[in-house]
Parts: structure tokens; C-alpha cells; sequence
């Protein structure tokens, strides 16, 4: 089993920059896919960007793209949401999560990941 923590959400105005980040503990060596997800009061949980651990390739939900970069660095089994120009739309609880899939289920967004994080929460203000 892994374990997931993230951090580094806040509140920010819109146009701001947020950098979150999810250390993962235990059998890491069993996922290859890591992934950011949020979910919006009243909305149903949705996929914002995964990686690929063993090559580094990624997904990203079209509304996230070009604003949003999802990193990771191994030595420290830690990935990164670095998050820019930030929306009203993009406030939400942000999750991470990990699975060992097939590379074409990790960059089609990770639809059912077994393991979670507890979130953290991210504010945009207009």
C-alpha cells in the first residue's frame, strides 16, 4: 500500500500560481502512474493531469492545458502541480492519486486509481 500526501495549496487571486505537491510513502515502487484530480462542491470529481512515472509522458485535461505542468522527481518520490494563471474555475479540493496500469490507462486520465491522498484545498478569487 502507498501512501499519499499532498501539499501547497492555498488561496490565490485569479492570474496567480500555485505549486502543489504529493510525496508518496510505502510500496512507491508499485505504482508507475501518479495523478492530480479535483473535485468542485456540487460537482463530480474529475482528472486534471496523470504521469507516466518510467518515461515521463503526460495527460492533461483540455481546460489545464498550457496553464498547468505535472513533474515529478524520483529521487524524492514526489510529483508536482505547478499551477499558473489560475481560474475561479479551478477551485476545488485537489487530490493525488497512483496505480500500476498499462501506459495507455494512465494517459487517458487514470479513470479508477486505488490509492488517495487526503487533498488539499485550492481557493481562486476573482
Amino acid at each position: 500500500q502507498v501512501q499519499l500526501v499532498e501539499s501547497g495549496g492555498g488561496s490565490v487571486q485569479a492570474g496567480g500560481s500555485l505549486r502543489l505537491s504529493c510525496a508518496a510513502s510505502g510500496y512507491t515502487y508499485s505504482n508507475n502512474c501518479m495523478g492530480w484530480f479535483r473535485q468542485a462542491p456540487g460537482k463530480e470529481r474529475e482528472g486534471v493531469a496523470t504521469i507516466y512515472t518510467a518515461g515521463g509522458i503526460t495527460y492533461y485535461r483540455d481546460s489545464v492545458k498550457g496553464r498547468f505542468t505535472i513533474s515529478q522527481d524520483n529521487a524524492k518520490n514526489t510529483v508536482y502541480l505547478q499551477m499558473n494563471s489560475l481560474k475561479p474555475e479551478d477551485t476545488a479540493m485537489y487530490y493525488c492519486a497512483a496505480d500500476s496500469v498499462p501506459p495507455y490507462v494512465c494517459l487517458a486520465g487514470l479513470p479508477h486509481p486505488k490509492s488517495w491522498g487526503q487533498g488539499t484545498q485550492v481557493t481562486v478569487s476573482s
